[in-house]
């Protein structure tokens, strides 16, 4: 019998999530679907019913319902209940147990780039569920230093406050961070600006760039943000989403199946989708 996996959110026309996982299932020859559901905030608890009645293997959680879901779980992973957000969803043996593979995601995908990001000092942009997610993740990872720079410093310094893992860190003004960013190894900038209908904007202006600095944007579409393209012109290397968002998908499938799939092939197929070439 044919397994169902999906992907719940609202909106959810835009995901490319079924294509992705959807070719996986069909090259790894495992006989299983993987279907859109939109779901509004209003319906979650009974769709969630609905999916552990109907047997569902597994599946992704996007916007508004991270957060949200957790109530409507057996189970929830340390990192995930740290993070306080669940993107992937496993039935275990009749349970539905929450994980976060965001900032897993975002780490390994930042590994095709630099090898580690221990001593080093790095900057995220914003301070809503993808921060946190990566910002608890890097937190790990012995890095010099993470600081925050956010539109509201408050925010900045709620979500430092949060995190169970030690880091020095400073929660910045957008303005005084892009008057600082020559300080940084790694910038990360995890807010909306830069996508439609914002593609004409920046976060914060970047002053300057360290040397062998390198600046990430996790929005991929479009794949090369105004953000993006004003620090290649700095002279940093650069790195969308794309990477983000495939080893996050990757790490879901392998939480599934057992398997840890063709990184490279995910990534071709997002390419496709989205008809460019990477950063």
């Amino acid at each position: 019998m044919k397994k169902l996996f999906a992907v719940i959110g609202d909106p959810i026309g835009h995901s490319m999530s079924p294509v992705m996982h959807n070719d996986l299932f069909s090259f790894y020859q495992i006989d299983a679907t993987y279907v859109p559901f939109q779901v509004k905030s209003e319906d979650l608890q009974d769709v969630m019913k609905g999916l552990k009645a109907m047997g569902v293997g597994g599946f992704n959680v996007t916007v508004p319902h991270k957060s949200a879901i957790i109530p409507f779980l057996d189970e929830v992973d340390e990192l995930a209940a740290r993070i306080g957000a669940v993107n992937t969803v496993v039935n275990e043996n009749g349970r539905l147990k929450g994980y976060n593979t965001d900032g897993p995601g975002f780490l390994e995908g930042l590994k095709t780039h630099i090898s580690t990001v221990a001593g080093k000092k790095v900057l995220i942009i914003g301070a809503g569920g993808a921060a946190r997610a990566i910002y608890f993740t890097l937190a790990k990872e012995k890095p010099l230093a993470i600081d925050m720079a956010n539109r509201t410093i408050e925010k900045a310094e709620q979500l430092i406050a949060d995190c169970p893992y030690t880091v020095s860190s400073a929660a910045l003004s957008l303005a005084e961070a892009g008057k600082n960013s020559g300080e940084y190894d790694l910038i990360v900038q995890t807010t909306l600006i830069g996508m439609a209908p914002k593609t004409a904007e920046q976060p914060l202006q970047l002053s300057s760039i360290k040397n062998q600095s390198l600046i990430c944007d996790i929005i991929y579409n479009p794949l090369a943000t105004k953000f993006l393209t004003a620090a290649k012109e700095k002279g940093a290397s650069i790195q969308n989403g794309i990477d983000m968002f495939v080893y996050q998908g990757a790490l879901a499938f392998e939480k599934w199946t057992g398997v840890f799939p063709d990184v490279q092939r995910m990534r071709a197929n997002v390419l496709k989708q989205l008809g460019g070439n990477p950063c």
